[in-house]
């Protein structure tokens, strides 16, 4: 490999490392800011907000999982065989998985109910406020999975 591919290769993957990383901050700030704006009844205005909020959040996993399988399976960085004989990696994968799967329905319901007369007032169910912590709390794990991963651990 020459001198100027390596640099290529070497750029490439900071940029993939620094959208990786600047996707979390987006998919958090997101988070949190749906859930600071979650109310037991909120009107249909503050609900397309919210859906608003909530298309940035579902971009930035977009682009942190685009850019977590190709810094995993591209030829940037470390070998696919470090992340894909580590079970640490696996399980972070998963809750991120699973992070995805409990944003489905608050998605649904933000959408579906955005439209309409602005100052309508909307009923939100209590599991759109459960689904959201979850997402939350799960979010907060995934950080120190990275750091035992960082370390070495978890590999097979």
């Amino acid at each position: 490999m020459g001198i100027t591919s390596y640099l290529n290769n070497m750029t490439i993957e900071l940029l993939l490392r620094y959208l990786h990383f600047i996707s979390i901050f987006a998919i958090v700030g997101a988070l949190v800011s749906e859930h600071m704006l979650l109310q037991k009844q909120m009107t249909r205005a503050t609900i397309s907000k919210v859906a608003m909020i909530d298309a940035v959040y579902g971009v930035a996993a977009l682009l942190l999982l685009g850019a977590g399988l190709t810094l995993w399976l591209g030829s940037f960085g470390k070998p696919a065989i470090v992340y894909s004989k580590n079970w640490i990696f696996h399980t972070k994968l998963t809750l991120f998985l699973i992070v995805g799967l409990l944003s489905i329905y608050p998605t649904v319901f933000f959408l579906k109910n955005r439209k309409g007369n602005g100052d309508e007032i909307v009923h939100v169910p209590k599991i759109i406020f459960v689904l959201v912590r979850f997402e939350i709390l799960i979010l907060f794990i995934i950080p120190i999975l990275a750091g035992l991963m960082s370390r070495g651990v978890g590999l097979l």
